[in-house]
């Protein structure tokens, strides 16, 4: 089981495109068209099934939304910020 991180930790590590929203970490990554965020969000399941941790997923029309937490243990984790990073080498 992985420790909960606390807010300082998580504000020092995140990626500066993300943001702390809760108990969350969340990105909106915007995309010229829909299609294109589906082939993302199909890219970003992919990822997280290889990781056996898996976003929400949010498909807009231009933009897709992702929003990650550890369940299990109650809030943001190790496993959130490693996910975030491996997400944005997918765009």
């Amino acid at each position: 089981m992985a420790e909960v991180l606390s807010a300082d930790e998580v504000d020092r590590q995140l990626g500066a495109e993300w943001e702390r929203d809760g108990d969350e970490i969340v990105r909106v990554y915007e995309f010229d068209d829909y299609l294109d965020g589906v082939t993302f969000a199909a890219a970003v399941g992919e990822v997280a099934e290889e990781e056996f941790h898996h976003p929400e997923i949010i498909i807009r029309y231009e933009a897709v939304e992702v929003r990650l937490t550890s369940h299990e243990e109650g809030g943001i984790t190790e496993k959130d910020l490693r996910l975030a990073d491996l997400f944005d080498d997918e765009v």
